[in-house]
């Protein structure tokens, strides 16, 4: 199903889904990230291209930073008591998405939906739904999409995408709940004439030659990261690295966690079981309870980063676990830059 939608009208449709908690790019602190928003009329998806780079990835709203599991406590006579804490999400929106972090999205679908199936995780996924917005121009000069099987109008993860054409949108529906967002208002829409869908073609066409950075021959990278696991490479890139952790708590696909029990009461016993994002650049990371750690240097570290994205997920998943978003090399404080890495491991040797 294609639409076009005048902006004039698009705060009134975004009205009509009141129903809905709905976030969107909000600039807050002068950082763009997405934000439950309390106005339409507010929106501005105009200013996010072109060069906006959205620095808090959607992953948050779906996989929060924190979150109780579980509760725990005991009774006067002391017997253990637990109450699982499954979130109660309300139908939510999440609007004006890349197309980089909706694909993001749907490999973490692939992590949390495996053999066990995470119903924290799927209680707010399966209530979600992701509105993308085309990238004309890069968000970012550091983007990569292509490289990994993406692109700046891609569709994979969304349910409906939506392409500025000037004064209006053309919007593309994806999925049954994507369709169901146009039928909210059906009068606010109408159908696209001759004109404006070889218009939204050219577009789309136009926006991947756009991308000013690419890392050629990549399919060579997860083979090659097969010899290297002991390499010098990994000392040389990883030698002005802060261990600040930026690179990965900003990545759209990261998704290691942590999990505590929390005391708040020592008699008789009461707590949560709170999980919390982890990182793996930090050095406690990989720690056993032995005290030996396997990753006991920021070398090591990298080389994890890396292998993971291009090694471990496409051996699981057949995926590069990296959406080409560019953040990690754009907001790195010491620059160390991703598709340089790639390349010399492409060319190691």
């Amino acid at each position: 199903m294609e639409k076009i939608l005048t902006k004039k009208t698009f705060p009134k449709w975004v009205k009509k889904l009141d129903t809905y908690e709905i976030y969107a790019p909000i600039l807050k602190d002068n950082t763009w990230s997405y934000e439950l928003i309390q106005d339409a009329e507010a929106l501005d998806l105009d200013s996010l291209n072109p060069n906006t780079t959205i620095v808090e990835a959607p992953k948050k709203i779906i996989l929060p930073q924190r979150e109780t599991l579980l509760e725990f406590s005991t009774a006067e006579d002391g017997t253990p008591k637990i109450k699982a804490s499954l979130p109660e999400m309300k139908p939510t929106i999440i609007l004006g998405v890349r197309p980089c972090d909706a694909k993001a999205v749907s490999l973490s679908d692939k992590v949390f939906g495996g053999e066990y199936t995470d119903s924290y995780y799927f209680n707010r996924r399966n209530q979600t739904i992701l509105i993308g917005l085309t990238c004309l121009t890069p968000p970012s000069p550091n983007c990569f999409c292509t490289s990994v099987g993406g692109s700046p109008h891609s569709q994979e993860g969304l349910d409906l995408l939506l392409t500025d054409m000037g004064d209006k949108y053309h919007i593309n529906a994806i999925t049954k709940m994507g369709e169901q967002l146009l039928k909210s208002a059906p009068e606010l829409f109408k159908t696209p004439n001759a004109e404006e869908k070889s218009g939204v073609k050219k577009l789309l066409a136009e926006s991947e030659k756009n991308l000013k950075r690419n890392i050629a021959q990549v399919t060579k990278i997860s083979e090659k990261l097969k010899d290297l696991f002991d390499s010098p490479l990994w000392d040389e890139e990883a030698m002005s690295c802060l261990r600040c952790g930026i690179c990965t708590y900003l990545c759209p696909t990261c998704h290691c966690f942590d999990i505590t029990d929390e005391v708040t009461s020592s008699s008789p016993l009461n707590g949560k079981r709170v999980r919390v994002w982890d990182n793996c650049q930090f050095p406690d990371f990989t720690m056993h309870s032995s005290g030996h750690n396997p990753r006991p240097d920021k070398a090591s570290r990298l080389r994890q980063r890396i292998m993971h994205k291009f090694r471990y997920f496409v051996e699981i998943h057949q995926n590069y676990q990296c959406t080409g978003c560019g953040r990690c090399t754009s907001l790195c404080p010491v620059g160390i830059d991703i598709i340089d890495v790639l390349e010399k491991v492409r060319d190691y040797g």
